[in-house]
C-alpha cells in the first residue's frame, strides 16, 4: 500500500502520509481579506469534520489577514499561491503551516529559491500542485495531447526544482476533471516516488454530478492505498465537500467516527414516507458524536432482518413501525413517533 510507505510531513502539528489517517480538506471560498466571514466559514468546515484548510493569498492584505485568521481556527492553515513570489512569503511570514504552489509559475530559480529559504527556515511544508488544465505545451506536444505521463512528468519536474533549491519537505498534487487519466496519473507517480500525495478531482461540478466524479475517482485510489489527503472539489457549499469525503472514507473503511445512517432503496411495499424520514434521520445524526450504524428500512416485514447489522434501526408499515436493535424488535411506535423515540435512544445509547 503506498500510503502505508509514504514520507511523513507535520502540517501545523497534523501528520500526514507514513500510514497516518488519510486528512480531509477543503478551501474557503470567502475573500481572505474579510477576516470574518473567512473564520465563520472555517469553524463551520471544523465542525463538519474538516482538518486542512487553504485560503488564497493574491495580495499582501490577504497574507497579512492569515495572521489574523490563524488564533480563530483549530485546523492547520495553507495559504494558496499563484505567480507571485512575494505572497508565497508574505504568507509564510504571517502564519501558513504550509504553502501550494507551481514552481513553473512562480518566476525564475531565484524567486524560487527565495521562498524554498524561508519555507526551510520555518520548516513549512510546500505543496507542489500540478493541474492538467495547465500542462506545459512542450508536454502536450511530447505526448499527442493531455495525458497521464504528462501530468506526472510536469508534477516531477516541479519537485526537482524544489529539490535542487535545497528542500524536500514536500506534497504533491497531480488533478485532472478527466476521472480515468487522473487516476492512471495518481497509479504512475505512486509508483516513482514516496513523497505524500494529495487528491482530488479538480473542476468535479457541482454537488450531484462532482460527488459522482469524486466518489468514483478518489473511491479507486483510495482502494488501491494512494492517498495522504483528499478534498471532494465541488460547486457547493464547501461544508458539502467535508460531508462527502467523510462519507467516501466511511464506505471504504478508513474512516469510523460519526454515525453512518444506511436505508433501503423503497418498493411497493413501502407504506411510510421513507425518503423523508431517512433525510430527517441523516440530519438529526450529523452532531452526535457516536461511532455505529443506524438503519432505515421501509418494510416492516423485511426490515428487521435486515437491519440486523446495523447498531439501531427504524422501520415502518401501515401507520406505525418498529424500534429494532441487532435486528431483533425492540418495540412498536406509531409512525409520527419514529424519529423521537430513535433520537432517544441514540442521546441515551452511552448509557446503555
Amino acid at each position: 500500500m503506498h500510503h502505508d510507505h509514504t514520507r511523513v510531513v507535520n502540517i501545523g502539528g497534523l501528520k500526514i502520509g507514513g500510514g497516518n489517517p488519510i486528512a480531509i480538506q477543503s478551501m474557503t471560498n470567502t475573500p481572505t481579506e474579510n477576516v470574518e466571514a473567512t473564520v465563520e466559514q472555517i469553524l463551520r468546515l471544523e465542525k463538519a469534520g474538516c482538518q486542512i484548510i487553504r485560503c488564497t493569498v493574491p495580495t499582501q492584505e490577504a497574507a497579512k489577514a492569515l495572521a489574523k485568521i490563524k488564533p480563530q481556527i483549530h485546523i492547520p492553515l495553507v495559504a494558496d499561491i499563484h505567480f507571485d513570489y512575494k505572497m508565497a512569503i508574505a504568507a509564510m511570514e504571517n502564519g501558513a503551516d504550509k504553502i501550494r504552489i507551481n514552481p513553473g509559475n512562480i518566476g525564475s530559480a531565484e524567486k524560487v529559491k527565495a521562498v524554498v529559504d524561508v519555507a526551510k527556515e520555518r520548516n513549512i511544508p510546500i505543496r507542489v500542485g500540478v493541474n492538467s488544465g495547465s500542462l506545459e505545451k512542450e508536454l502536450v506536444e511530447k505526448y499527442n495531447g493531455v495525458t497521464a505521463e504528462g501530468i506526472v512528468e510536469s508534477a516531477l519536474d516541479k519537485v526537482h526544482i524544489i529539490e535542487d533549491a535545497g528542500y524536500d519537505n514536500l506534497v504533491i498534487s497531480i488533478k485532472s476533471s478527466n476521472v480515468p487519466m487522473c487516476i492512471r496519473a495518481h497509479e504512475k507517480l505512486a509508483k516513482v516516488t514516496d513523497y505524500p500525495l494529495h487528491i482530488g478531482i479538480t473542476e468535479a461540478g457541482t454537488q450531484w454530478s462532482g460527488n459522482i466524479k469524486s466518489s468514483v475517482g478518489l473511491g479507486i485510489l483510495l482502494a488501491k492505498g494512494i492517498g495522504d489527503t483528499m478534498r471532494v472539489s465541488l460547486s457547493a457549499d464547501p461544508v458539502e465537500e467535508i460531508r462527502s469525503a467523510r462519507a467516501i472514507l466511511r464506505c471504504l473503511g478508513l474512516k469510523s467516527d460519526g454515525i453512518e445512517v444506511v436505508s433501503c432503496p423503497t418498493c411497493g411495499r413501502t407504506k411510510i414516507d421513507l425518503i423523508g424520514l431517512a433525510t430527517k434521520v441523516e440530519e438529526m445524526v450529523e452532531d452526535i458524536p457516536l461511532n455505529i450504524k443506524v438503519a432505515v428500512m421501509g418494510c416492516a416485514v423485511n426490515g428487521p432482518g435486515e437491519a440486523k447489522e446495523a447498531d439501531i434501526g427504524i422501520a415502518g408499515g401501515i401507520g406505525e413501525g418498529l424500534l429494532i436493535k441487532k435486528g431483533e424488535i425492540v418495540k412498536k411506535l406509531p409512525e409520527d413517533q419514529l424519529l423521537d423515540a430513535l433520537k432517544w435512544e441514540l442521546e441515551h445509547w452511552e448509557e446503555q
